[in-house]
Protein backbone atom coordinates (compact mmCIF):
# COMPACT_ATOMS: atom_id res chain seq x y z
CA UNK A 1 0.00 0.00 0.00
CA UNK A 2 1.45 3.18 -1.36
CA UNK A 3 2.11 5.95 1.68
CA UNK A 4 0.76 8.54 0.00
CA UNK A 5 -2.43 8.94 -2.14
CA UNK A 6 -2.05 10.62 -5.82
CA UNK A 7 -4.73 11.88 -8.31
CA UNK A 8 -3.63 10.64 -11.30
CA UNK A 9 -5.14 11.63 -15.01
CA UNK A 10 -3.51 8.79 -18.12
CA UNK A 11 -4.45 9.72 -21.02
CA UNK A 12 -3.34 6.69 -23.18
CA UNK A 13 -5.38 4.86 -26.05
CA UNK A 14 -3.80 1.64 -25.57
CA UNK A 15 -7.10 -0.08 -23.41
CA UNK A 16 -5.41 -3.13 -22.49
CA UNK A 17 -2.03 -0.84 -21.15
CA UNK A 18 -4.16 1.56 -18.96
CA UNK A 19 -6.47 -1.11 -17.89
CA UNK A 20 -3.15 -2.72 -15.89
CA UNK A 21 -2.60 1.30 -14.76
CA UNK A 22 -5.91 1.27 -13.30
CA UNK A 23 -5.85 -1.76 -11.47
CA UNK A 24 -2.10 -1.30 -10.51
CA UNK A 25 -2.63 2.38 -9.13
CA UNK A 26 -6.27 1.89 -7.14
CA UNK A 27 -5.12 -1.44 -5.74
CA UNK A 28 -2.48 0.90 -3.87
CA UNK A 29 -4.59 3.35 -2.77
CA UNK A 30 -4.29 5.30 -5.62
CA UNK A 31 -7.40 7.90 -7.60
CA UNK A 32 -7.51 7.36 -10.86
CA UNK A 33 -8.81 8.88 -14.14
CA UNK A 34 -8.74 7.97 -17.63
CA UNK A 35 -9.15 9.08 -21.51
CA UNK A 36 -8.13 7.80 -24.55
CA UNK A 37 -7.86 10.91 -26.50
CA UNK A 38 -5.15 14.11 -25.70
CA UNK A 39 -8.61 16.69 -25.80
CA UNK A 40 -10.40 14.89 -22.91
CA UNK A 41 -7.32 15.13 -21.01
CA UNK A 42 -7.26 18.43 -21.32
CA UNK A 43 -10.98 19.08 -20.09
CA UNK A 44 -10.25 16.37 -17.68
CA UNK A 45 -7.38 18.87 -16.21
CA UNK A 46 -9.52 21.79 -16.78
CA UNK A 47 -12.42 20.46 -14.16
CA UNK A 48 -10.13 18.44 -11.44
CA UNK A 49 -6.72 19.00 -9.91
CA UNK A 50 -4.31 16.36 -10.67
CA UNK A 51 -1.08 15.74 -9.30
CA UNK A 52 0.24 13.70 -11.81
CA UNK A 53 -0.89 13.66 -15.63
CA UNK A 54 0.80 10.14 -17.27
CA UNK A 55 0.58 11.36 -20.80
CA UNK A 56 1.14 8.60 -23.85
CA UNK A 57 3.72 10.71 -26.77
CA UNK A 58 1.83 9.25 -29.75
CA UNK A 59 -2.37 9.91 -29.97
CA UNK A 60 -4.74 10.31 -32.13
CA UNK A 61 -5.96 14.34 -32.57
CA UNK A 62 -4.08 16.07 -30.12
CA UNK A 63 -0.20 14.54 -28.95
CA UNK A 64 3.27 15.05 -28.33
CA UNK A 65 4.31 19.21 -27.54
CA UNK A 66 0.94 20.02 -28.09
CA UNK A 67 -0.53 18.43 -25.69
CA UNK A 68 2.34 18.47 -23.16
CA UNK A 69 1.36 22.91 -24.00
CA UNK A 70 -2.63 22.26 -23.23
CA UNK A 71 -1.95 20.74 -20.35
CA UNK A 72 0.34 22.92 -19.16
CA UNK A 73 -2.13 25.74 -19.75
CA UNK A 74 -5.37 24.18 -17.83
CA UNK A 75 -3.31 22.99 -15.07
CA UNK A 76 -0.01 24.25 -14.56
CA UNK A 77 0.55 22.61 -10.97
CA UNK A 78 0.17 19.29 -12.29
CA UNK A 79 3.04 17.15 -12.81
CA UNK A 80 3.62 15.57 -16.24
CA UNK A 81 5.42 11.97 -17.18
CA UNK A 82 5.21 11.39 -21.17
CA UNK A 83 5.15 7.60 -22.02
CA UNK A 84 6.10 6.69 -25.29
CA UNK A 85 6.95 3.14 -27.41
CA UNK A 86 9.36 5.28 -29.48
CA UNK A 87 11.77 7.52 -27.31
CA UNK A 88 13.92 9.73 -29.16
CA UNK A 89 16.23 11.92 -27.26
CA UNK A 90 14.98 15.26 -29.00
CA UNK A 91 11.46 14.75 -27.67
CA UNK A 92 12.73 13.77 -24.31
CA UNK A 93 15.26 17.12 -23.80
CA UNK A 94 12.19 19.47 -25.80
CA UNK A 95 9.83 17.76 -23.04
CA UNK A 96 11.76 18.42 -20.04
CA UNK A 97 12.55 21.87 -21.19
CA UNK A 98 8.70 22.75 -21.41
CA UNK A 99 8.71 21.50 -17.83
CA UNK A 100 7.62 17.59 -17.84
CA UNK A 101 8.96 15.88 -14.94
CA UNK A 102 9.72 12.37 -16.84
CA UNK A 103 9.79 10.86 -19.72
CA UNK A 104 9.54 7.20 -19.70
CA UNK A 105 9.86 4.43 -22.53
CA UNK A 106 7.60 1.38 -22.97
CA UNK A 107 7.77 -1.70 -21.78
CA UNK A 108 8.33 -1.09 -17.88
CA UNK A 109 7.14 -2.38 -14.67
CA UNK A 110 4.57 -0.47 -12.88
CA UNK A 111 6.56 -0.35 -9.76
CA UNK A 112 8.90 1.66 -11.74
CA UNK A 113 6.09 4.34 -12.55
CA UNK A 114 4.92 4.62 -9.37
CA UNK A 115 7.67 5.51 -8.15
CA UNK A 116 8.37 8.46 -10.23
CA UNK A 117 5.09 9.38 -10.03
CA UNK A 118 5.65 9.65 -6.47
CA UNK A 119 8.91 11.93 -7.35
CA UNK A 120 6.76 13.72 -9.49
CA UNK A 121 4.55 14.20 -6.37
CA UNK A 122 7.45 15.27 -4.20
CA UNK A 123 8.23 18.54 -6.84
CA UNK A 124 4.60 19.36 -6.74
CA UNK A 125 4.57 19.61 -3.38
CA UNK A 126 8.11 21.41 -3.13
CA UNK A 127 7.32 24.11 -5.95
CA UNK A 128 3.80 24.61 -3.64
CA UNK A 129 5.31 25.05 -0.73
CA UNK A 130 7.70 27.64 -2.45
CA UNK A 131 4.69 29.61 -3.22
CA UNK A 132 2.71 29.85 0.25
CA UNK A 133 6.17 31.01 1.67
CA UNK A 134 6.10 33.91 -0.80
CA UNK A 135 2.28 34.37 -0.63
CA UNK A 136 3.22 34.58 3.87
CA UNK A 137 6.01 36.46 3.75
CA UNK A 138 4.32 39.13 1.40
CA UNK A 139 1.25 39.66 3.49
CA UNK A 140 2.99 39.61 6.65
CA UNK A 141 6.70 40.76 7.64
CA UNK A 142 6.48 40.32 11.79
CA UNK A 143 7.35 37.58 13.90
CA UNK A 144 5.27 35.95 15.99
CA UNK A 145 4.16 37.05 19.25
CA UNK A 146 3.97 35.29 22.68
CA UNK A 147 1.18 34.73 25.49
CA UNK A 148 2.31 36.53 28.57
CA UNK A 149 0.24 35.66 31.45
CA UNK A 150 0.20 33.74 35.01
CA UNK A 151 -2.99 34.56 36.45
CA UNK A 152 -5.58 31.03 36.52
CA UNK A 153 -7.72 32.17 33.65
CA UNK A 154 -5.06 32.20 31.28
CA UNK A 155 -2.84 29.44 32.53
CA UNK A 156 -6.24 27.81 31.86
CA UNK A 157 -6.23 28.75 28.50
CA UNK A 158 -2.67 27.75 28.13
CA UNK A 159 -3.40 24.13 29.23
CA UNK A 160 -6.04 23.99 26.91
CA UNK A 161 -4.00 25.04 24.03
CA UNK A 162 -1.95 22.12 24.95
CA UNK A 163 -4.59 19.54 24.58
CA UNK A 164 -6.37 20.85 21.54
CA UNK A 165 -3.50 21.65 19.34
CA UNK A 166 -2.05 18.35 18.45
CA UNK A 167 -5.57 17.46 16.58
CA UNK A 168 -6.23 18.47 13.12
CA UNK A 169 -9.91 18.95 14.25
CA UNK A 170 -11.49 23.31 13.55
CA UNK A 171 -11.14 25.66 16.23
CA UNK A 172 -13.29 28.68 17.27
CA UNK A 173 -11.74 31.45 19.53
CA UNK A 174 -14.35 33.41 21.13
CA UNK A 175 -13.45 36.81 22.97
CA UNK A 176 -13.73 40.93 22.85
CA UNK A 177 -11.87 42.60 20.30
CA UNK A 178 -8.36 42.92 21.53
CA UNK A 179 -8.11 39.93 23.86
CA UNK A 180 -5.10 38.31 22.01
CA UNK A 181 -7.27 35.83 19.80
CA UNK A 182 -4.58 35.53 16.92
CA UNK A 183 -2.02 34.62 19.72
CA UNK A 184 -4.28 31.86 20.93
CA UNK A 185 -4.81 30.45 17.20
CA UNK A 186 -0.47 30.86 16.58
CA UNK A 187 0.03 28.99 19.59
CA UNK A 188 -2.64 25.87 18.75
CA UNK A 189 -0.68 26.07 14.67
CA UNK A 190 2.78 25.94 16.87
CA UNK A 191 1.66 23.11 18.44
CA UNK A 192 0.25 21.09 15.69
CA UNK A 193 2.20 18.76 13.43
CA UNK A 194 1.65 21.77 11.08
CA UNK A 195 3.38 23.91 12.91
CA UNK A 196 6.75 23.98 10.58
CA UNK A 197 4.90 26.02 8.07
CA UNK A 198 3.46 29.61 8.26
CA UNK A 199 0.13 30.19 9.88
CA UNK A 200 -1.27 31.80 7.20
CA UNK A 201 -4.08 34.58 8.69
CA UNK A 202 -7.52 36.69 6.87
CA UNK A 203 -9.40 38.92 9.05
CA UNK A 204 -13.03 38.95 7.51
CA UNK A 205 -13.91 42.51 8.97
CA UNK A 206 -10.96 43.84 7.18
CA UNK A 207 -12.07 43.04 3.84
CA UNK A 208 -14.83 44.60 1.64
CA UNK A 209 -17.60 41.87 1.01
CA UNK A 210 -17.09 41.88 -2.55
CA UNK A 211 -13.38 40.89 -2.28
CA UNK A 212 -14.17 37.73 0.84
CA UNK A 213 -14.64 35.57 -1.86
CA UNK A 214 -11.66 35.93 -3.82
CA UNK A 215 -9.12 36.60 -1.20
CA UNK A 216 -10.19 33.20 0.68
CA UNK A 217 -11.04 31.14 -2.83
CA UNK A 218 -9.21 32.77 -5.41
CA UNK A 219 -10.09 33.82 -9.14
CA UNK A 220 -8.82 33.14 -12.80
CA UNK A 221 -8.21 35.39 -14.51
CA UNK A 222 -10.92 37.48 -16.56
CA UNK A 223 -13.34 35.93 -13.73
CA UNK A 224 -14.59 39.99 -12.94
CA UNK A 225 -13.57 43.20 -13.83
CA UNK A 226 -10.54 43.88 -12.57
CA UNK A 227 -8.99 40.30 -12.71
CA UNK A 228 -6.50 40.72 -14.71
CA UNK A 229 -4.04 37.69 -14.03
CA UNK A 230 -5.10 33.90 -11.81
CA UNK A 231 -4.80 34.52 -8.18
CA UNK A 232 -5.07 31.76 -6.04
CA UNK A 233 -6.96 31.62 -2.82
CA UNK A 234 -5.94 31.91 0.87
CA UNK A 235 -6.98 27.92 1.32
CA UNK A 236 -4.61 27.03 -1.41
CA UNK A 237 -1.68 29.81 0.09
CA UNK A 238 -2.31 27.17 3.24
CA UNK A 239 -2.75 24.17 2.07
CA UNK A 240 -0.68 21.89 4.58
CA UNK A 241 -1.33 24.47 7.50
CA UNK A 242 -3.44 26.08 9.31
CA UNK A 243 -5.85 29.56 8.09
CA UNK A 244 -6.92 31.50 10.83
CA UNK A 245 -10.29 33.30 9.58
CA UNK A 246 -10.28 36.00 12.22
CA UNK A 247 -14.22 37.52 12.81
CA UNK A 248 -15.70 34.77 10.87
CA UNK A 249 -18.78 36.31 11.94
CA UNK A 250 -18.42 38.97 9.33
CA UNK A 251 -18.39 36.06 6.30
CA UNK A 252 -21.31 36.72 4.04
CA UNK A 253 -23.99 34.31 4.43
CA UNK A 254 -23.52 33.86 0.39
CA UNK A 255 -20.13 32.60 0.60
CA UNK A 256 -20.81 30.30 4.36
CA UNK A 257 -21.71 27.03 2.23
CA UNK A 258 -18.43 26.93 0.68
CA UNK A 259 -16.53 27.11 3.76
CA UNK A 260 -18.35 24.54 5.09
CA UNK A 261 -17.62 22.34 2.11
CA UNK A 262 -14.02 22.96 2.51
CA UNK A 263 -14.39 21.95 6.35
CA UNK A 264 -16.69 18.84 5.06
CA UNK A 265 -14.49 17.41 2.33
CA UNK A 266 -11.46 19.93 1.91
CA UNK A 267 -13.08 20.91 -1.91
CA UNK A 268 -13.32 24.36 -3.30
CA UNK A 269 -13.26 26.07 -6.68
CA UNK A 270 -11.55 29.70 -7.39
CA UNK A 271 -14.16 31.94 -8.67
CA UNK A 272 -14.76 31.76 -12.79
CA UNK A 273 -13.42 28.43 -12.58
CA UNK A 274 -15.05 24.83 -13.06
CA UNK A 275 -11.53 22.98 -11.52
CA UNK A 276 -12.40 20.98 -8.21
CA UNK A 277 -9.18 21.66 -6.33
CA UNK A 278 -8.64 19.95 -2.86
CA UNK A 279 -6.66 21.15 -0.05
CA UNK A 280 -5.82 20.36 3.14
CA UNK A 281 -6.10 22.69 5.69
CA UNK A 282 -6.87 23.29 9.30
CA UNK A 283 -9.54 26.01 10.27
CA UNK A 284 -9.01 28.10 13.76
CA UNK A 285 -11.96 30.27 13.51
CA UNK A 286 -12.07 33.64 15.96
CA UNK A 287 -14.80 36.01 16.35
CA UNK A 288 -15.83 38.72 18.67
CA UNK A 289 -19.58 38.21 18.74
CA UNK A 290 -22.02 34.96 20.07
CA UNK A 291 -21.84 32.94 17.08
CA UNK A 292 -25.18 31.08 18.56
CA UNK A 293 -27.10 34.63 18.38
CA UNK A 294 -26.65 35.14 14.74
CA UNK A 295 -27.77 31.95 13.93
CA UNK A 296 -31.01 32.83 16.08
CA UNK A 297 -30.51 35.89 13.58
CA UNK A 298 -30.42 34.20 10.78
CA UNK A 299 -27.17 35.50 9.77
CA UNK A 300 -24.83 32.42 10.49
CA UNK A 301 -25.67 29.05 9.22
CA UNK A 302 -26.48 26.62 12.12
CA UNK A 303 -24.65 23.94 9.86
CA UNK A 304 -21.39 25.73 9.56
CA UNK A 305 -21.84 26.73 13.46
CA UNK A 306 -21.67 23.36 14.59
CA UNK A 307 -19.00 22.77 12.11
CA UNK A 308 -16.42 25.29 13.57
CA UNK A 309 -17.29 25.04 16.79
CA UNK A 310 -16.48 21.44 17.79
CA UNK A 311 -13.58 23.05 19.76
CA UNK A 312 -13.95 26.20 21.49
CA UNK A 313 -11.75 28.94 23.58
CA UNK A 314 -13.26 31.10 26.00
CA UNK A 315 -10.32 34.25 26.07
CA UNK A 316 -11.13 35.76 29.43
CA UNK A 317 -11.00 39.78 29.45
CA UNK A 318 -7.97 41.39 30.56
CA UNK A 319 -10.08 43.20 33.08
CA UNK A 320 -10.71 39.25 34.99
CA UNK A 321 -7.39 38.43 34.55
CA UNK A 322 -6.04 39.69 38.04
CA UNK A 323 -2.20 40.62 38.29
CA UNK A 324 -1.51 40.02 34.35
CA UNK A 325 -2.04 43.42 33.74
CA UNK A 326 0.92 44.62 36.39
CA UNK A 327 2.65 41.48 34.71
CA UNK A 328 1.94 42.92 30.85
CA UNK A 329 2.52 46.49 31.48
CA UNK A 330 6.25 45.79 32.68
CA UNK A 331 6.49 43.83 29.43
CA UNK A 332 5.50 46.13 27.53
CA UNK A 333 7.56 49.10 29.17
CA UNK A 334 10.43 46.86 28.04
CA UNK A 335 13.39 48.98 28.70
CA UNK A 336 11.77 52.44 28.48
CA UNK A 337 11.41 54.82 30.82
CA UNK A 338 10.66 54.01 34.47
CA UNK A 339 6.80 54.45 35.87
CA UNK A 340 6.01 56.02 38.37
CA UNK A 341 4.09 54.93 41.43
CA UNK A 342 0.53 56.79 40.42
CA UNK A 343 0.75 56.35 37.02
CA UNK A 344 0.60 52.35 37.92
CA UNK A 345 -1.90 52.84 39.97
CA UNK A 346 -4.43 54.41 37.44
CA UNK A 347 -3.03 51.80 34.56
CA UNK A 348 -4.38 48.98 37.61
CA UNK A 349 -7.27 50.99 38.33
CA UNK A 350 -8.71 50.93 34.98
CA UNK A 351 -11.03 47.87 33.07
CA UNK A 352 -9.74 48.13 30.12
CA UNK A 353 -12.65 48.00 27.83
CA UNK A 354 -10.25 47.95 24.85
CA UNK A 355 -8.16 45.42 26.54
CA UNK A 356 -4.69 44.41 25.49
CA UNK A 357 -4.39 46.29 22.27
CA UNK A 358 -5.92 49.17 24.45
CA UNK A 359 -3.12 48.56 27.03
CA UNK A 360 -0.05 48.22 24.26
CA UNK A 361 -1.29 51.51 23.05
CA UNK A 362 -1.72 53.34 26.08
CA UNK A 363 1.88 52.22 26.57
CA UNK A 364 3.27 52.71 23.21
CA UNK A 365 1.68 56.20 23.54
CA UNK A 366 3.20 56.99 27.28
CA UNK A 367 6.56 55.67 25.72
CA UNK A 368 6.62 59.05 23.50
CA UNK A 369 5.45 61.61 25.53
CA UNK A 370 7.22 60.58 28.55
CA UNK A 371 11.32 61.35 29.33
CA UNK A 372 12.39 59.11 31.85
CA UNK A 373 9.69 58.40 34.40
CA UNK A 374 6.39 58.08 32.64
CA UNK A 375 3.70 60.26 35.11
CA UNK A 376 0.07 59.94 35.30
CA UNK A 377 0.25 63.38 33.06
CA UNK A 378 1.68 61.24 30.15
CA UNK A 379 -1.49 59.19 29.87
CA UNK A 380 -4.68 59.89 28.44
CA UNK A 381 -7.65 61.91 30.07
CA UNK A 382 -10.01 58.94 31.23
CA UNK A 383 -6.81 57.98 33.55
CA UNK A 384 -6.53 61.12 35.51
CA UNK A 385 -8.96 61.05 38.36
CA UNK A 386 -7.43 57.18 39.35
CA UNK A 387 -4.32 57.76 40.16
CA UNK A 388 -4.73 59.91 43.76
CA UNK A 389 -8.14 58.26 44.30
CA UNK A 390 -6.94 54.96 43.35
CA UNK A 391 -3.88 55.35 45.52
CA UNK A 392 -5.95 56.54 48.19
CA UNK A 393 -9.01 53.64 47.96
CA UNK A 394 -7.02 50.87 46.90
CA UNK A 395 -3.45 50.79 48.65
CA UNK A 396 -4.08 47.26 49.84
CA UNK A 397 -4.54 46.01 46.25
CA UNK A 398 -1.57 47.82 44.88
CA UNK A 399 0.81 46.39 47.76
CA UNK A 400 -0.94 43.32 46.54
CA UNK A 401 0.05 43.36 43.13
CA UNK A 402 3.59 44.80 44.03
CA UNK A 403 4.35 41.70 46.12
CA UNK A 404 3.03 39.07 44.07
CA UNK A 405 5.29 41.02 41.12
CA UNK A 406 8.19 41.09 43.66
CA UNK A 407 7.63 37.01 44.41
CA UNK A 408 7.09 36.20 40.99
CA UNK A 409 10.76 37.76 39.79
CA UNK A 410 12.27 36.43 42.95
CA UNK A 411 11.01 32.99 41.75
CA UNK A 412 11.69 33.54 38.54
CA UNK A 413 15.26 33.95 39.28
CA UNK A 414 15.24 31.29 42.13
CA UNK A 415 14.25 28.66 39.15
CA UNK A 416 17.38 29.79 36.87
CA UNK A 417 19.83 29.98 39.92
CA UNK A 418 20.48 33.35 39.43
CA UNK A 419 21.04 33.78 36.09
CA UNK A 420 19.94 36.80 35.59
CA UNK A 421 20.15 37.01 31.41
CA UNK A 422 17.47 33.56 31.62
CA UNK A 423 15.56 35.64 34.31
CA UNK A 424 14.73 38.39 32.13
CA UNK A 425 14.68 36.16 28.99
CA UNK A 426 11.41 34.26 30.74
CA UNK A 427 9.75 37.60 32.19
CA UNK A 428 10.13 39.23 28.62
CA UNK A 429 12.36 42.56 30.12
CA UNK A 430 16.20 43.08 29.23
CA UNK A 431 18.56 42.49 31.59
CA UNK A 432 19.39 46.10 32.48
CA UNK A 433 15.43 46.18 33.57
CA UNK A 434 15.77 43.72 35.31
CA UNK A 435 18.37 45.02 37.13
CA UNK A 436 16.46 47.96 37.84
CA UNK A 437 13.00 45.94 39.26
CA UNK A 438 14.93 43.75 41.14
CA UNK A 439 16.82 47.29 42.79
CA UNK A 440 12.53 48.73 43.30
CA UNK A 441 11.82 45.79 45.28
CA UNK A 442 14.98 45.30 46.90
CA UNK A 443 15.65 41.49 45.35
CA UNK A 444 19.44 40.26 45.91
CA UNK A 445 21.16 37.65 43.96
Amino acid sequence: MAKTALDILFVDDDSDFAAGCIRWFQKNGHRVAHTTRGQDGVAQCEKLDFDISVLDWNLPGLCGLELVQRIRDAAAETEIIILTGEGTIENAVESMRRGVFDFLSKPFPMAELERRCLGALERRKLRKENTQLREVIDRTKRPPATMIGRSEPIQKIFRLIDRIAPTDKPVLIEGESGTGKELVAQGIHQGSPRGNRPMVTVNCAALPEQLVESELFGHEQGSFTGATAAKPGLFEVADGSTLFIDEVGELPLALQPKLLRVLEDGSMRRIGSEKERRVDVRIVAATNRSLKDEVAEGRFREDLYYRINLLTVHLPPLRDRGDDVSVLIDHFLGNGPELEAEARTALLAYDWPGNIRQLVNTIERAKILADDLITIEDLPDEFQSLGSAGSAETPANEGSLMTLQREHIAEVLARENGNKSAAARILGVERRKLYRMMKQHGIEV
